[in-house]
């Protein structure tokens, strides 16, 4: 099965997604939106909210995107383009097809990884999506518990923040 990547307006993400599934129903077409779940402080209150990991990117599932099928999408509000470009609708490259099912792998809202630090304060992951990605971590901000990952998508750099729980540091365990 081929991905290909449909760039919408920004926080329209569900609205768009919602008429998209509608008009696609028993088509063998799906649509995708991976989301993370982040902890976030406002007015000293620590609250959870979902958020996209690609903000205003969603992932289309299926074997071509045909012409008849581009124009569909195309008349959806909210609608801007397919990566790389409406006249060169391709598929995603494998790397990037690797990240976006790591993510799926989790489910469609990615919960927080967990990680320990070393007795040096390097992150150390245990479980959840950060396993594996540890190369990408660019920074870890302990105090709102978040990673930030740099993600790669058709040639253009993410970053992206990730929500962790930390259990106690690993040179204090031993």
């Amino acid at each position: 099965m081929n991905y290909y990547v449909i760039q919408v307006k920004t926080r329209g993400e569900e609205e768009y997604l919602g008429l998209a599934e509608k008009l696609f129903q028993n088509s063998g077409v799906r649509l995708l939106w991976p989301r993370r779940n982040l902890r976030i402080r406002r007015r000293g209150q620590w609250k959870d909210t979902v958020a996209p990991i690609f903000p205003s990117y969603l992932f289309v599932e299926a074997e071509e995107v045909t012409p008849a099928m581009y124009e569909v999408f195309r008349k959806i509000p909210g609608f801007y383009h397919f990566l790389p470009n409406n006249k060169n609708i391709t598929p995603m490259r494998e790397d990037d097809k690797t990240i976006l099912m790591h993510f799926l792998s989790f489910g469609d809202i990615v919960d927080k990884s967990v990680v320990m630090f070393d007795k040096d304060k390097r992150i150390r992951v245990l479980s959840g999506p950060l396993k594996g990605m540890e190369g990408r971590i660019v920074k870890v901000d302990r105090r709102k518990q978040r990673a930030r990952v740099k993600l790669d998508m058709y040639e253009n750099s993410f970053l992206i923040d990730f929500g962790f729980e930390a259990l106690d540091n690993i040179g204090d365990a031993r």
